[in-house]
């Protein structure tokens, strides 16, 4: 969601201008970590109707961000100036999302406004890890090798979340074909069979009397029961919208089993590359988990970075302050510890980051190989169940009238 803010500057400068944010409250505190005295907060109202109901049309593909900053890295390397290199790239994009904000983008450079800066207005496209690796590139005059950096990190967390998401997509298409044959079997198939088992005189076994009861519920009562999903799933995306509901379904996505451990590996990856990127490009420690804590992806993780901001402006090591936290393994706190000791902790928190990668793609690759034939045997054991239930009396009618 777009906010309008206006706020003032630690040097008494008043400044105006728009920030990306879920929430107002989650807007103010990240102006406040920019160190402004935060005067307003509003939403932005003059979204059109179309921009406000389907916001998923300005959204920027991580794919283009991701040869975006290729195509920069090349570009600055050959020494084409900052104006012409963006010019170009938004020329060039194939998202009207990212042709905006560069060219916007543009504009601002051209005004006299820093790369990093102008990159600052436009959250929609790049994030506040971006922008502070850009900041560090202008600083060290690094640009070529920030780009590429990012480009690199990029495409790794674009490939595991990629990988995370198709990996569910198969389960996700058989659990909805088997309910949708379930429910169509119950409301069409079995009340014909019914008509001929009731019609027969006999007596019903007890497992035939349980599924007919359940295809005259969902007969009679189907309507209202869709109607109760729907009103169940609109509260839900509600509560999820707030910062509470988030903050439930997140700890139940670290908890949720089976799963659970594949989520908690991608939290772990994503951190450990995060601060080993930004840490590398020469970003102060508090400022690296500050941001880290951003995009992370998860509110549990999200405070204890949080937590370990405090720790280290009080005088604490990053390995103090996680080891206070079950959510980090022990591994991963005694690697950091080593790494803080021996100055080499973005080696350390590069081996980490390969390693929790490679965890999440075999845990990946194990939930397919399970969850596949489990859900092929559990179609075929439910249809066939279902069929059996009211197959079984209809041939003992058969069988009785031979």
């Amino acid at each position: 969601m777009l906010f309008n803010y206006k706020v003032v500057t630690k040097e008494g400068v008043e400044k105006k201008g728009q920030i990306e944010a879920a929430t107002s409250e989650i807007a103010v505190s990240t102006l406040q970590r920019r160190e402004y005295v935060v005067v307003s907060v509003v939403p932005d109202s003059k979204k059109s109707l179309l921009e406000s109901s389907l916001p998923f049309l300005d959204r920027v593909p991580m794919k283009d961000i991701v040869l975006m900053s290729k195509q920069a890295s090349t570009l600055f390397e050959a020494q084409v100036s900052a104006v012409k290199t963006f010019e170009l790239l938004g020329q060039n994009a194939e998202s009207k999302g990212i042709q905006k904000a560069l060219s916007q983008v543009t504009e601002d450079i051209r005004g006299g406004t820093s790369i990093s800066g102008a990159m600052a207005k436009q959250p929609r496209v790049f994030s506040d890890f971006y922008v502070n690796m850009v900041r560090a590139g202008e600083e060290s005059g690094q640009l070529t090798e920030t780009f590429t950096f990012l480009a690199e990190y990029l495409e790794r967390s674009y490939a595991l979340t990629s990988k995370t998401k198709n990996a569910l997509v198969y389960p996700s298409f058989i659990i909805l074909t088997f309910i949708s044959v379930m429910v169509l079997m119950l409301v069409k198939v079995i009340p014909q069979m019914a008509s001929i088992i009731e019609e027969s005189g006999q007596e019903i076994p007890v497992y035939t009397k349980i599924t007919l009861g359940i295809s005259d519920f969902f007969v009679n009562y189907g309507v209202i029961m869709l109607i109760f999903v729907v009103i169940a799933g609109f509260f839900i995306a509600r509560m999820m919208s707030t910062d509470s509901g988030r903050s439930r379904i997140d700890v139940f996505k670290i908890n949720l089993p089976g799963f659970g451990k594949l989520y908690r590996k991608i939290y772990l990856a994503r951190i450990a590359d995060n601060v080993n990127t930004m840490l590398t490009s020469g970003i102060p420690v508090v400022r690296t988990l500050e941001i880290a804590g951003d995009v992370v992806g998860n509110t549990v993780f999200k405070n204890i970075l949080d937590d370990a901001v405090e720790e280290v402006k009080g005088g604490n090591s990053i390995s103090s302050a996680f080891s206070k936290h079950d959510e980090i393994p022990q591994i991963m706190v005694q690697m950091i510890k080593v790494g803080e000791e021996t100055g080499s902790i973005g080696k350390i928190l590069k081996t980490l980051a390969n390693f929790y990668n490679k965890e999440v793609t075999n845990t990946v690759d194990t939930l397919i190989g399970m969850i596949e034939p489990a859900m092929i045997v559990l179609l075929g054991v439910g249809v066939g169940g279902l069929l059996m239930s009211v197959m079984i009396p209809i041939y003992n009618v058969a069988g009785g009238i031979s």
